[in-house]
């Protein structure tokens, strides 16, 4: 199973882009992941909120195949403890999904054609958090999960 995660606009802060990086490197080990940066949506100071959703949403079905399994890192989502996110990611790689879609979405969340098309969503936490940082705390869980699967000495309960 390959696992992607799909974000809305670049990183301009060079550390976050730097730990990004440390952890894609780290997780590589372990699964086939690619984190795919949808370019930002040029002239937003002239849309409304929806419109601005809805052009994201776009963006973000335009990267999704009919197989992809796709999951929402949405506030409202399902939390969890690493070790259950970990058991969560091993009975999708044992589903035989080709591939696992984690995505980000703008500052104002998903439109409603990304919630339908959803099989999932998923809340990293009930704080909001900016979304350059969510990107680097979801590939470092991805790489805990990896880890706590493998019974390697990341991850300390």
């Amino acid at each position: 199973m390959k696992i992607s995660l799909l974000a809305i606009g670049k990183t301009d802060d060079k550390n976050l882009i730097q730990l990004i990086e440390v952890y894609q490197a780290r997780l590589k080990h372990y699964i086939k992941f690619n984190l795919d940066i949808i370019p930002d949506i040029k002239k937003i100071k002239n849309l409304s909120v929806a419109q601005q959703k809805e052009k994201e949403g776009e963006l973000i079905l335009k990267k999704i195949q009919p197989t992809d399994f796709l999951i929402l890192l949405d506030e409202k989502g399902k939390e969890f403890r690493s070790v259950d996110f970990a058991d969560f990611l091993q009975k999708k790689m044992n589903s035989g999904i080709k591939q696992l879609v984690f995505a980000i979405g703008g500052p104002y969340g998903f439109s409603d054609n990304v919630y339908a098309k959803a099989k999932g969503k998923i809340s990293l936490s009930k704080m909001t958090f900016s979304h350059q940082m969510i990107r680097l705390f979801m590939i470092e869980q991805l790489y805990r999960s990896a880890t706590i699967l493998k019974n390697e000495p990341y991850h300390h309960e």
